[in-house]
């Protein structure tokens, strides 16, 4: 991929949001996790403070950051959708069973009655 971001100086992972990684978590194409991975730790201290932008495409990533609706590239695009899905409320889908539903029972109430039988 042709962009002037800076390579990170390790790999980024996300093990508390992301604990197999980000494309097995369904999440991320093989490509976005690529990208992740290669250019998150770069874009986290940008992000941050902790980095200051040295070219045009930092510059502006910084920018995509205070406003997402200008993202341009896949890497502002993918950065975007990681802090969704990381920092917002992910969806959490479960099957639930309790067994077999029981009809409520009827109070039953006793009544003395006199039968007599023949």
């Amino acid at each position: 991929m042709d962009t002037e971001i800076r390579f990170g100086k390790k790999r980024f992972y996300d093990h508390n949001k992301f604990p197999r990684g980000f494309a097995k978590s369904g999440d991320f194409t093989l490509l976005e996790e690529d990208l992740l991975v290669t250019y998150g730790e770069t874009l986290l201290a940008l992000e941050s403070g902790e980095l200051s932008p040295e070219n045009a495409e930092e510059k502006h990533f910084v920018k995509v950051v205070a406003h997402p609706n200008k993202a341009k590239s896949k890497i502002e695009h993918t950065w975007l959708k990681y802090t969704t899905l990381a920092r917002g409320r992910r969806r959490f889908h479960t099957l639930n069973s309790r067994g077999k539903v029981q009809a409520p029972q009827a109070d039953v109430y006793e009544a003395d009655y006199d039968i007599e039988l023949d």
